[in-house]
């Protein structure tokens, strides 16, 4: 850019930085209304209900009661405690399941040969199907007449009987695991393939060279090439796993005896359900800080492990 005539290149170039400043606020201001008009409002809305006794229809004005929500979950309600547990096993059990089978698939789908995109699209058509949808259809196939029973009992020649999946405690959540899995595995092959392709094929071509088989490409290649990718994924999966609401709003609610009772589910069913409203937004917030510091102490050892 030239300076215009009595002006010095200092100033032309100051006045340039003042001009793209501008223009960057203008093009971000919506975007930031827009996030605190329906994110930062809402957060500070649920702060403050946390500390009241405020419910949805009352005659009463709400009034503060200090830390009463809080001392209330950890003390008092064994449901929320149980909510707790079945949350953390959720996604101990889908956080490595589903990013180790999502990074299987991947490699699979990653060959040149005829008709991979065929199978990219099978593996990846369950994510853009509505979780409701598949969680009525699932909730089919777990009966004790359906047609999860009907597989079993012919591959087994009778010897293995029906059950009633959803309704033993012993079973609920794990077949809730299972659905989630399929239902979302595809998602996390596509973020796995894209890291994938980003790997410059000389890598492999010069470990070939060396004499380097399948496994030590992947270990000394692949993996290491994969590493980024790998902190978004565990991420995302495990924001997901602990935001467990919608299969269990479907398929169990919350049953058998709180076997698959979640925070969020149990957040939504007291604040609206119920409608003690103060008790769901600090069942909310504490979700929210829990969420916060699991993702922050996986990215930090993602990171020290890089």
């Amino acid at each position: 850019m030239t300076a215009r005539p009595g002006t010095s290149p200092g100033r032309s170039r100051t006045h340039a930085r003042a001009i793209e400043r501008r223009s960057a606020w203008a093009f971000v201001t919506p975007a930031l209304f827009l996030l605190m008009l329906f994110l930062g409002v809402p957060a500070l809305l649920a702060l403050g209900l946390s500390f009241t006794n405020a419910r949805l229809i009352s005659p009463n004005a709400p009034e503060f009661t200090g830390l009463e929500n809080y001392v209330r979950a950890f003390t008092s309600d064994p449901v929320f405690l149980r909510s707790l547990l079945n949350t953390f096993y959720f996604a101990a059990v889908v956080v490595p399941v589903q990013a180790g089978l999502g990074l299987a698939l991947a490699l699979l789908v990653n060959q040149r040969i005829r008709g991979v995109n065929i199978f990219r699209t099978v593996f990846f058509l369950p994510v853009v199907t509505s979780m409701v949808v598949v969680s009525i259809l699932w909730t089919f196939m777990y009966q004790e007449d359906g047609l999860i029973n009907s597989m079993l009992s012919r591959m087994t020649g009778g010897l293995v009987e029906g059950t009633a999946w959803l309704q033993q405690p012993s079973t609920a959540m794990p077949a809730i695991i299972i659905l989630s899995v399929w239902q979302g595995v595809g998602f996390h092959m596509v973020i796995w393939l894209a890291g994938l392709q980003t790997i410059p094929a000389e890598l492999y071509e010069a470990a070939t060279v060396d004499g380097a088989g399948a496994w030590q490409r992947f270990r000394n290649v692949t993996w290491p090439g994969l590493r980024p990718t790998l902190v978004f994924v565990l991420v995302t999966i495990t924001i997901a796993a602990f935001g467990l609401f919608v299969q269990i709003d479907v398929m169990t609610r919350g049953g058998p005896l709180d076997s698959t009772t979640t925070i969020i589910f149990h957040a939504v069913r007291k604040g609206f359900r119920e409608q003690e409203v103060g008790y769901g937004a600090a069942l909310s917030l504490i979700f929210f800080v829990l969420v916060l510091i699991v993702s922050l102490i996986q990215r930090r050892l993602t990171r020290e492990n890089t």
